[in-house]
């Protein structure tokens, strides 16, 4: 099982990491906003994470690391 992080404060809410998942669990936090005003990625199911790294690889801001 893979375990994802993210850097919430440095998100900027731009979803290519959700249109990224082939999985489809990312999504933008419809709850919160970080300091810069931004909904930050969320994880659905940390359980059905299979480490493919897609998302990490799209975020221009490389908020995400996946450890496997």
């Amino acid at each position: 099982m893979a375990k994802l992080t993210f850097q919430e404060e440095l998100c900027k809410g731009c979803g290519l990491c959700v249109n990224a998942c082939p999985k489809g669990l990312l999504t933008l936090s419809k709850t919160r906003l970080n300091q810069k005003g931004h909904a930050p990625v969320e994880l659905t199911d940390e359980a059905a994470c299979v480490g493919c790294a897609f998302c990490a690889t799209m975020c221009p801001d490389c908020v995400i690391t996946v450890e496997r």
